[in-house]
């Protein structure tokens, strides 16, 4: 199996952390409670690998050229989830959250893992099942596609700041839930 397939497996198994609090498993409260301890195993990871050197093969097989050097994508997709999950309440974070877990590895089985700016059919796909997504949560028609469009845009370009990549699986969940409340708050709600 190459390692983009292992890389979009690992990113739709994080739904797993939204199932647990749709499936009643848990409580919102436990389930903000469980991203802020992922955060935190990722982040102390991310610690030792940076700076101690932790060198596990998971690490080599996972992780993008780019990602040697800084934070890798994983801790970024808990981070990601953790500040949209105690942000937002459920209608909009589940939403977002699910277009981090399951739009954006479509997208990178659809198109190009590395930097750039993804194809337009690749960009367009993302969008469609963003759009999917918020729908099947009952969200208004305006508040779905602002969600999408600010997925899309997070999924389709990773710019470089003074050379540290910001990673979708950062900026997927967070501009997706800061869209979906702009459109729920600031749009007519058209069915």
């Amino acid at each position: 199996m190459s390692g983009e397939i292992k890389r979009r497996l690992v990113h739709v198994s994080g739904t797993g952390f939204p199932a647990l609090y749709l499936l009643d498993l848990v409580t919102w409260h436990h389930l903000r409670l469980l991203l802020v301890l992922g955060s935190l195993a990722a982040l102390v990871l991310e610690i030792i690998r940076l700076y101690v050197g932790l060198d596990w093969r998971i690490y080599d097989e996972l992780t993008r050229e780019y990602e040697q050097d800084n934070l890798a994508g994983y801790a970024l997709y808990f981070f990601g989830m953790t500040v949209t999950a105690w942000v937002f309440q459920p209608y909009v974070a589940i939403p977002a959250m699910l277009m981090l877990t399951i739009a954006d590895p479509i997208s990178g089985l659809l198109g190009s893992g590395e930097l750039g700016i993804k194809a337009i059919h690749t960009l367009l796909a993302t969008f469609g099942v963003c759009v999917a997504i918020a729908s099947i949560f009952g969200l208004p028609i305006p508040a779905a596609i602002l969600g999408a469009v600010a997925a899309t845009l997070a999924d389709g370009v990773k710019p470089v700041i003074a050379g540290y990549v910001i990673d979708d699986n950062l900026t997927i969940p967070i501009g997706a839930g800061v869209a979906i409340f702009i459109g729920l708050q600031y749009t007519p709600a058209i069915v």
